[in-house]
């Protein structure tokens, strides 16, 4: 009973901070319509018809009136009815993919579990005509003309990010990338290269065991979803770590210089986006010179040369 009364409190007072929050950014920041972001993303360069891989950070575009649904409003008005949304609306107990391969009774079921990625991708999957993809950690959310596609698979593919994947399909079906508020850091693009290149990439990142997810499908059918996580002593190297600015930095420098990485504003956010055929072509590209999103600081370095490209 104690236990429930603190949830009940715990919950209350998250509330009243959430409100807080977002009277404190309609106070302060620029007010942003639906339309604005549809009019902001094709001065980006989106164009009808185009698919969209979506990273974000919500409260980066300012105060959107109309809130989440507004954002993706846009973004579809953006792409239009032959378009494709794609977010990544994943679920990971545990903190990371070994956690949650290790979490005792779990079972990924699309029909009950949401999202643990924030605002937008919670709202996505609320959405009229939301596709989900089956997977344990690693579940992606699609609306359009090709969410089906992208999406019916996952559950299916020898591995996450690999061939059947929403992002070997995206790849395939030459999309772009877009960041919304972010760097090219929490990028999950990256992991196709490797999947892709499996024992051929240059680091050795994977773990040795494969485990078996439980999953749900959307009739209730079971599955056994192949999850390989990555080794435990991997993350504080790989350029989504906060240390990481560095090789940030340089992807970057290196995307721009290579002409790969187009930017400009979507609201108040610092946004960019790039073509799914060139994002692979580059980081493959950088991965035969040995530089890779985990390269070390002292190494990437050396052999980047002083040069961006």
């Amino acid at each position: 009973m104690l236990g429930e009364l603190k949830q009940l409190i715990k919950g209350w007072l998250g509330q009243i901070q959430k409100q807080r929050r977002e009277q404190e950014l309609r106070q302060s920041q620029p007010h942003v319509s639906s339309a604005q972001i549809a009019a902001d993303l094709r001065r980006l360069g989106v164009q009808p018809g185009d698919i969209l891989f979506i990273h974000s950070s919500l409260k980066s575009l300012g105060f959107v009136d109309g809130g989440p649904k507004a954002v993706i409003e846009g973004m579809l008005a953006a792409v239009g009815p032959e378009g494709t949304l794609l977010l990544p609306t994943y679920y990971m107990p545990g903190g990371s993919i070994l956690g949650a391969c290790k979490q005792e009774g779990y079972v990924f079921d699309p029909r009950v579990l949401g999202t643990s990625m924030g605002a937008l991708p919670e709202a996505f999957l609320q959405f009229p005509g939301v596709c989900r993809s089956i997977h344990p950690t690693h579940s992606v959310s699609a609306i359009g003309k090709h969410a089906q596609y992208l999406t019916d698979a996952h559950h299916l593919a020898p591995s996450i990010f690999g061939v059947g994947s929403p992002w070997q399909r995206f790849h395939e079906l030459k999309g772009k990338v877009l960041g919304i508020g972010i760097t090219l850091g929490p990028v999950t693009f990256y992991h196709l290269l490797e999947d892709t290149l499996g024992d051929a990439f240059p680091v050795v990142i994977w773990g040795e065991e494969t485990y078996r997810i439980p999953c749900k499908g959307w009739q209730g059918e079971d599955y056994q979803v192949p999850v390989r996580p990555f080794r435990a002593d991997i993350a504080p190297v790989r350029i989504d770590h906060k240390t990481r600015d560095d090789l940030r930095d340089f992807m970057w420098q290196h995307m721009s210089a290579a002409g790969a990485l187009h930017q400009g504003k979507v609201g108040n956010a610092q946004s960019w986006y790039i073509a799914a055929d060139e994002f692979f072509d580059q980081i493959k590209l950088l991965a035969e010179r040995g530089i890779t999103v985990y390269t070390p600081r002292e190494e990437l370095a050396d052999k980047a040369g002083g040069q961006s490209a």
